[in-house]
């Protein structure tokens, strides 16, 4: 069983350049030791909170920083479960939160969490946030978005979406007590496989097949600058987020039959007060039967006579013929659910998870990602057209690194290419830091 200590990480954030503060937010949680990779492994989580003023900013952070902590402190569970009880979780405590103050009524946040494990990734999402897992030039989504958007397009009705124009979030994080959680996986791991984390201020602006090839190609810090510069480029609408880590020989998934099944549900709880009622059923029983024996037309119970007297003895018999039935009915009920009541209660069935097989739907895309002209010269294009706004060395080194990019490409150095184009991303993402100053700066630098 590997170690979980060869992985490689990188995470950044950044406001963007239209708004005045980040409302994501992010964690990594890795293990201290092999032991502890192998009952909770690492844990990447990536937030993108919605609502007016602080209240996104806020419902984001509560998500960043309570999921990792409770899914640590329910390790004994199997991971799904644990995935998914700390996201629920957490998800009531955002509501409570947003209830208890009228300037955070709403709050809510997506939450896409990465469990990284001996027997694979195991991936807890809610909303549009994204998950994706880069192997042999293929990118592949391990989520689905919640949104309107993609319930459109899933509808067969990829036009609708595009019309649509803003999208809507369907779930998320916060708005309402009880939330549906989607797990995922576990999805096999190999060697240099490249999963990605990212908020849709990422995936909005920057397609599947440009975050896979950069992703793949770059190292994960030079990657995850990459893919912020690039969206700061196209113009940032939305706050960015993105955690890339590649996988090493330890994170290799392995499973065998021998393998314990992973339970998908808590044990049922004991129910003691649940014992007393055959007892009452017995109790029951005995003294219907004794009213049988008294009111039976056959009973010589004293005061009888004065019964029949009052009544008449035409009505007499058969009140008690009907009365000592009735009474004989209810015994012999009270005796059969008294001795239902005896009998050992029916174990609980809870749903197992086997070795080497997976819940959910996912992947739900993949593309094609390896390098190629096209993929490329969308994004030279991009850089070309920003570089107009540098200043003379900058534009003439960023011109440069262009025309160095064509050329590899076209000697078919696919590398030497991508390695082009993240410096000259790196010229225009460090002058936008550069420029960014005072309370007037379009926003913040991204942050390691």
């Amino acid at each position: 069983m590997g170690k979980g200590l060869s992985l490689v990480y990188c995470d950044r954030t950044d406001i963007g350049r239209k708004r005045s503060n980040n409302q994501d937010s992010k964690a990594v949680l890795p293990p201290s030791g092999p032991q502890q990779y192998r009952t909770r492994g690492w844990l990447f989580l990536v937030a993108d909170g919605m609502g007016a003023h602080a209240a996104g900013e806020m419902a984001s952070a509560i998500a960043a920083e309570r999921v990792p902590l409770v899914y640590e402190k329910t390790a004994q569970r199997s991971p799904p479960l644990a995935l998914r009880h700390s996201m629920e979780q957490v998800n009531g405590e955002i509501n409570a939160k947003g209830q208890g103050d009228p300037e955070l009524k709403g709050m809510g946040t997506t939450c896409t969490v990465l469990a990284l494990l001996p027997r694979g990734a195991l991936v807890g999402h809610i909303g549009d946030s994204r998950a994706y897992r880069l192997r042999s030039g293929t990118i592949e989504q391990l989520t689905r978005d919640h949104s309107l958007v993609w319930e459109l397009e899933s509808a067969g009705a990829p036009d609708a979406a595009a019309r649509h124009g803003k999208n809507i979030i369907t779930r998320s994080m916060g708005p309402h007590p009880r939330v549906e959680v989607d797990i995922e996986g576990p999805f096999p791991v190999a060697d240099g496989d490249v999963f990605l984390l990212c908020s849709d201020g990422l995936s909005g602006q920057v397609a599947d097949a440009e975050i896979g090839l950069l992703a793949a190609e770059l190292e994960p810090k030079e990657a995850a600058a990459a893919l912020v510069g690039l969206t700061l480029i196209r113009g940032a609408p939305d706050n960015i987020t993105v955690i890339v880590a590649r996988a090493g020989v330890e994170e290799i998934s392995k499973t065998s039959p021998g393998d314990e099944p992973w339970p998908m549900s808590d044990p049922p709880t004991a129910q003691p007060q649940a014992a007393a009622r055959p007892w009452r059923m017995l109790a029951l029983a005995a003294v219907s039967f004794l009213a049988t024996l008294l009111i039976s037309p056959w009973s010589d119970v004293p005061g009888r006579e004065w019964v029949a007297a009052t009544i008449g003895e035409n009505l007499m018999h058969p009140i008690s013929v009907i009365a000592s039935v009735g009474c004989l009915v209810v015994c012999l009920l009270s005796l059969l659910i008294a001795w239902i009541g005896f009998l050992p209660a029916a174990p609980v069935s809870v749903r197992h998870l086997m070795p080497g097989k997976q819940i959910g739907k996912g992947p739900y895309r993949s593309y094609e990602c390896k390098a190629s002209q096209a993929l490329l010269e969308g994004i030279v294009t991009s850089i070309e057209s920003a570089a107009d706004g540098l200043k003379e060395q900058d534009r003439e080194r960023t011109l440069q690194l262009i025309s160095s990019v064509r050329q590899h490409v076209a000697e078919n150095q696919f590398p030497e290419a991508v390695m082009a184009v993240a410096d000259a991303i790196a010229i225009y993402t460090k002058t936008l830091h550069y420029s960014r100053s005072g309370d007037t700066a379009p926003g913040r630098p991204a942050q390691p």
